[in-house]
């Protein structure tokens, strides 16, 4: 049998530091797309809540425990913040540098790096990513302090309520971390191609299926086919791809060709089970011709 030791070397594991923030933002099908760098992160602060006892008695004792459903929350504090936020920070922006406070407050999803060390690589050892569905920032202080002796930056912070998305043979969940020491590396880069982009690809946040599905193998590297547009009938085709759903200005549009009647923008999203393949083009803009 074996006897347990501790701190035995390479397994004095500890985690630190939090960068590489991403914003993401939904479109009208509630597919995370656009992601933008949020630079000058300082703290992410992960704050569940809920899945309280409410314990039960019959029979003259203790019967059982009920919990409360959980919920996840966070709090994100920063020097800065890309412009993109103000749609979910409550302000509407009429033109460039102008702002409008107390506005409504959309969903937006969030990606987040924390390292992780080992005794002997230290913060070299690997990082844990860290994805968010359906957050909410709610008002928040805004302290200004004049300059002294001692300056500080104004740091900036937002308090996050989220609703989970579905994931299938689980419940729902607002929160998907991915270990890098544990999973394959071929899944993990595919991934963060995802997630930050490439060339060819935006930055977009794959729903829970598809990250699952990324990590169990189960999932297949598709190009899609590139739609065509033909100005003079004003004609926007759509070649299928299997694994692929395509959406033109946000809606979901079918195979085949359509007529329509302002700029096409196409976006083509893997299902899940499916991931572009590397360099795969999944955006394409058109000019319309009235």
């Amino acid at each position: 049998m074996a006897v347990l030791t501790w701190d035995e070397t390479g397994e004095r594991v500890y985690e630190t530091g939090v960068d590489h923030g991403v914003l993401y933002m939904p479109n009208e099908s509630g597919i995370y797309e656009d992601g933008v760098a949020w630079n000058g992160l300082v703290n992410v602060t992960e704050a569940p809540s809920g899945a309280e006892a409410n314990p039960q008695f019959a029979d003259n004792i203790k019967y059982l425990n009920l919990f409360s459903a959980e919920e996840f929350g966070a709090t994100i504090e920063a020097f800065t913040y890309p412009a993109a936020f103000n749609a979910f920070d409550g302000l509407g922006v009429p033109s460039p540098g102008v702002t409008v406070g107390q506005q409504a407050r959309g969903v937006f999803g969030f990606s987040y790096r924390t390292k992780m060390g080992n005794d002997i690589a230290g913060e070299a050892y690997g990082y844990k990513l860290h994805l968010v569905y359906g957050a909410k920032a709610s008002p928040s202080e805004k302290a200004y302090a004049t300059i002294s002796d001692s300056p500080e930056p104004i740091t900036f912070s937002w308090e996050v309520t989220t609703t989970p998305v579905g994931v299938t043979g689980f419940a729902p969940t607002s929160i998907i971390t991915i270990d890098s020491t544990q999973v394959d590396a071929d899944a993990l880069a595919a991934l963060e191609l995802l997630l930050y982009g490439d060339v060819a690809a935006d930055p977009a946040l794959p729903l829970p299926d598809a990250v699952i599905a990324l990590f169990e193998g189960t999932i297949t590297e598709v190009t899609p086919n590139a739609p065509t547009y033909n100005s003079g009938t004003d004609t926007l085709t759509i070649v299928a791809t299997t694994g692929i759903t395509y959406y033109n200005n946000g809606v979901e549009i079918a195979t085949g060709a359509t007529v329509v009647t302002e700029d096409p923008h196409v976006l083509a999203v893997p299902n899940p089970g499916y991931v572009l393949a590397p360099g795969a083009d999944d955006d394409w803009v058109f000019d319309y011709v009235p």
